[in-house]
């Protein structure tokens, strides 16, 4: 298994333990959008700062190293795209969990991983062979099965709107990321995760000038702020680190399915922390998500050594 692969495999970890410690935060879920994003990218920017001045003082170079996003504007632009569909597609999410709740919500943001799927072939020319579909098939019907919930009659649609629209943000977020091939790192998940705390800053911002949500002040002298710092700094930060600078060096095929690691891993937290049922058919999807992604990974090795050996 490769670094990158490593690394994008604990981030989706990571990710997963996002719902566990939200709800030890009495917020509104824009704010909590808000705290983690805007925590997270202080964070990231504030390691990018000390690492180019360590670097600089150690005599390294006369200065700090230029950054790859001034040679490569382009690119950078795409960065910030990709970041600003990521913090509007948290804000959808997040909508989505309190009005169709956090099962079909899920459901509906890993339909992004399909969408970016079926896109390759003709965005990135990645083939599209018989063992990855065949994968692919089995890890959203363990998604199906993980979620362990059916779209049910009365079931509001804004909510289902909010899931769709998460998922459509999630393709456009991993679409422009593949677009980079020359910011990489630190620098890669700065500009991504500063650019999705603007979206979440503006949106914020325009939704309290509107009325539309009212800030409560009351609420925040009762913030949780060991969860708040954690969820910012390492959910968000470091998360996003680890997720951002290893999918741009990683086939999106096998991004769109190894995603499927999040809800996975959401499910088995909240089980063993929160103390949700973790049901046989729950442990079947859990199954049918690892074994597809796995059995994707190896049909992707045998076709390298094969184009390898050729």
């Amino acid at each position: 298994m490769s670094k990158a692969t490593e690394k994008y495999l604990l981030s989706l970890v990571l990710f997963g333990s996002n719902g566990v410690i939200a709800s030890l935060i009495d917020l509104p879920s824009p704010l909590v959008v808000l705290l983690r994003t805007v925590l997270g990218a202080l964070a990231l920017v504030a390691v990018l700062a000390a690492s180019r001045s360590r670097a600089s003082r150690r005599g390294r170079a006369q200065s700090p190293t230029p950054l790859a996003s001034r040679a490569h504007p382009r690119q950078a632009l795409y960065l910030a795209a990709s970041g600003a569909a990521l913090g509007v597609g948290w804000l959808f999410l997040f909508e989505a969990y309190r009005l169709i709740g956090v099962g079909v919500a899920s459901l509906a943001y890993y339909c992004g991983p399909v969408i970016v799927m079926a896109l390759s072939p003709v965005l990135f020319g990645e083939c599209l062979t018989l063992p990855k579909v065949a994968g692919f098939a089995a890890v959203v019907c363990g998604a199906f099965l993980v979620v362990g919930k059916v779209l049910g009659a009365g079931m509001s649609g804004w909510g289902l709107f909010y899931g769709a629209m998460s998922a459509v943000m999630y393709a456009v977020m991993v679409i422009c990321s593949k677009r980079v091939t020359d910011i990489a790192g630190l620098e890669c998940a700065t500009i991504q995760l500063g650019a999705a705390a603007l979206a979440v800053v503006v949106f914020v911002a325009a939704s309290v000038a509107t009325e539309s949500m009212a800030l409560p002040l009351a609420q925040l002298t009762r913030l949780n702020a060991p969860a708040t710092l954690f969820l910012g700094l390492v959910n968000t930060g470091v998360g996003c680190y680890l997720y951002f600078s290893s999918i741009v060096e990683l086939p999106v095929q096998r991004v769109a399915v190894c995603g499927y690691l999040e809800p996975l891993s959401a499910v088995v937290f909240s089980a063993l922390l929160l103390g949700e049922p973790l049901t046989p058919v729950n442990i079947l999807g859990g199954t049918l998500i690892l074994g597809g992604a796995a059995f994707c990974e190896l049909a992707e090795q045998r076709q390298r050594r094969r184009i390898a050996a050729a």
